[in-house]
């Protein structure tokens, strides 16, 4: 090397040092995550206290075992534990992510949680063939079917609602799925990248399909900052969300996220058909109407390839996981019906299905 060449070469390296430091100076900092929410029980207490404080939670002997495994308390202690693994919390720090008393505290809670699901599962189906027929065909009477009612005469303050509820997973969409990517193999794996891939946008930041979660929740004049109405979404919503965190964060429950995923996939499109309907017929707005309109293309693509692919190439490498898909498919129904059933009940009487109601428009 020339001593030109090296002069040239170390300019070059200093200038573009130089310009690194600048841009780091100039950059904004991370936006903080969302802030800590009222506690609604003993272990949220506990699980919200230690956050703030640093330090361990502190709760009853005994008190994980006799927590009401479908209740407020439990479901939003580990949906707060769960959200360190996503965005965190404004003034949380990123370590507490892998504190050792805190996920000592989610494992019990986690126990308690499966164990209620496989308890109401049991008589349920243990072949992919028993839990996804069903919803392969599109039911005669749509009665019961909330997208349904939401199409032919849900009411704007409905769609509102329906959305703050929903953002508790749509503003983070396919985030818990993308866990078990490296949990797959093969067809398996390269099936999951590609659906993710066009969940993300594929390859376009505007695309991303959390992006038009926020973007419909602007034209239907909600707040889409990021946790904005936890304080509001009741123990059905959060369990919904909790499921897949639970079978996302681990890997002995891989099975379990396939089976929920495919089943999200499955009975996505013509439930999006319907709520797209539901934000026209009420003139909720384009982008409201384009989140939903998106996913009746997309996802009628990615049953496809999910049960072909996903589901066909993982039985085809670990074909005893085939009992854990299907109880993931039924666990997706059972937690997708209370939150419907929450929902019908709240609006019959008249009542918001929110723990407290949205300001009026």
């Amino acid at each position: 090397m020339t001593a030109g060449n090296h002069r040239t070469m170390t300019t070059t390296a200093t200038t573009k040092a130089t310009t690194t430091a600048t841009t780091a100076q100039a950059a904004p900092a991370p936006a903080a995550g969302p802030g800590l929410v009222e506690a609604r029980g003993e272990l949220s207490a506990a699980v919200i206290r230690a956050l703030r404080s640093g330090g361990p939670p502190a709760y009853a002997p005994g008190s994980v075992l006799l927590a009401d495994p479908w209740g407020e308390d439990l479901h939003l202690a580990l949906y707060l534990l769960y959200e360190l693994h996503y965005a965190g919390f404004d003034q949380v720090g990123d370590e507490r992510e892998w504190d050792p008393d805190l996920l000592r505290l989610r494992q019990g809670m986690e126990a308690r949680f499966l164990h209620a699901l496989r308890s109401e599962l049991a008589d349920g189906p243990r072949t992919v063939e028993d839990a996804f027929a069903p919803l392969l065909v599109e039911p005669v009477d749509l009665s019961g079917s909330l997208s349904h009612r939401l199409q032919t005469d849900g009411e704007l303050w409905q769609l509102r609602e329906y959305a703050a509820l929903r953002s508790l997973y749509h503003l983070k969409e396919a985030d818990p799925h993308a866990w078990v990517i490296p949990r797959l193999t093969g067809r398996a794996k390269a099936a999951m990248v590609a659906i993710e891939y066009d969940e993300f946008g594929a390859g376009r930041a505007d695309r991303i399909h959390a992006r038009l979660f926020a973007e419909l929740m602007a034209d239907l004049r909600l707040d889409p900052t990021y946790g904005r109405y936890l304080d509001q979404a009741p123990a059905p919503l959060l369990a919904t969300v909790n499921l897949m965190s639970l079978f996302g964060l681990h890997r002995a429950l891989r099975g379990a996220l396939v089976g929920h995923f495919a089943c999200v996939e499955v009975t996505s499109s013509p439930g999006s058909r319907r709520l797209a309907r539901a934000m026209r017929r009420c003139g909720a707005g384009p982008a409201a109407e384009r989140f939903y309109a998106e996913h009746v293309e997309a996802d009628a693509v990615h049953e496809q390839v999910v049960r072909h692919e996903v589901i066909g190439g993982l039985l085809a490498d670990e074909p005893d996981l085939e009992a854990d898909i299907a109880f993931g498919c039924a666990a997706t129904v059972l937690v997708e019906d209370r939150l419907a059933d929450h929902i019908r009940r709240a609006w019959n009487r008249g009542h918001s299905a929110l723990r407290t109601p949205l300001p009026g428009l």
